[in-house]
């Protein structure tokens, strides 16, 4: 027990130092400026210790900065896709086929025939987007907070012969830099939990999509509450707290919560599911990768941000397993009728 408090302290405060390290200057300030710096990291401690909620900036800061230092290791050790992968049979061991064949499992659930034109909001390196471009012989464009990850994402569809057809680029998903009605398929794979605002998240994919497109949102989910139940546990909270300190979530949301919105918004044929079970074992499979000499010296070269969210897979797997934690699965069509309005 003494290691494992000890492991998080360090975490804890690594943190105060990660995101923007004190800067000491050889001016007349520098006393100064030392002082805010150590106030600035003694209130990290503090908010990491409390598991506070980010602001929206400190949020997107946040999300940059860990997909920048934590990519190129998950790359090394897993490829090209940064996200679940589909375990049927649960038994399988190729894992980055597995990821492969999630995207088109999903795609097949959501009835996604065709498209030619596909946005993929919260992109990683752009994995899902070249697989969907080739399958559809379509043109992709994705985004990401992470200039890292943008880069890389247009590294690889150069490599892969895809630049004419696949790019990628730095943009908040809250405020995409694309004209209303533009995609006939809107992909979110695995990044709607980093939205701080669910309505204005929704209304952004139901606003680019064309009339008659499809969006499919698969995305982290807390369990819908019961018949009664007005919030989670106390305990799950507490839980959910602690995993959006290591990963710069916000505050989780319900599939039902989407539905909701989704409702109101207009979208048509809405279509929910659950696939917990199909990606239960995934967690298990990425704790285990991590444990080799090569995988260890790679989270140390990352940083503190990047280690902190390798412990914050195992509180991720205790939360599957408890049935808090739901791989909830959402897609839909725009109204033919309505035209995307603005918000």
């Amino acid at each position: 027990m003494k290691t494992i408090l000890v492991s998080l302290l360090l975490i804890t405060l690594a943190e105060a130092w990660t995101i923007e390290p004190l800067k000491v200057r050889s001016s007349p300030s520098s006393s100064t400026s030392l002082k805010m710096g150590l106030r600035t990291s003694v209130k990290r401690v503090r908010d990491s210790v409390l598991n506070k909620e980010r602001s929206r900036e400190d949020l997107k800061l946040g999300i940059a900065g860990f997909y920048d230092r934590s990519s190129k290791l998950w790359e090394d050790v897993w490829g090209e896709h940064m996200h679940h992968g589909y375990y049927i049979p649960e038994n399988r061991t190729d894992h980055q086929q597995a990821q492969i064949d999630l995207i088109d499992e999903v795609l097949d659930w959501a009835g996604a025939k065709d498209a030619k034109s596909v946005v993929d909001v919260g992109c990683g390196i752009g994995g899902s987007s070249r697989h969907i471009a080739r399958r559809f012989d379509a043109t992709a464009k994705g985004i990401t907070l992470s200039p890292y990850q943008a880069n890389r994402g247009n590294e690889l569809a150069k490599e892969q012969g895809l630049e004419d057809s696949c790019s990628f680029q730095v943009a908040d998903a809250l405020d995409m830099p694309f004209d209303d009605n533009s995609f006939d398929l809107v992909w979110s794979l695995e990044s709607g939990e980093h939205m701080p605002d669910k309505q204005k998240f929704v209304n952004e994919l139901y606003r680019v999509a064309t009339p008659g497109g499809r969006v499919i949102l698969v995305t982290w989910c807390h369990r819908d509450l019961e018949e009664g139940e007005t919030s989670l546990t106390k305990k799950e909270e507490k839980l959910l707290a602690r995993i959006n300190r290591a990963y710069y979530l916000p505050r989780w949301c319900s599939v039902q919560d989407y539905v909701d919105l989704l409702e109101t918004k207009g979208a048509v044929d809405i279509k929910r599911d659950d696939w917990s079970y199909i990606i239960a074992p995934f967690w298990r499979a990425v704790i285990k990768s991590s444990l080799n000499l090569k995988s260890v010296a790679g989270l140390f070269k990352s940083g503190f941000s990047t280690i902190r969210g390798a412990y914050a897979m195992l509180l991720m797997l205790r939360g599957f397993d408890r049935g808090l934690i739901k791989f909830g699965l959402i897609t839909f069509t725009k109204s033919e009728e309505k035209k995307s309005e603005e918000e």
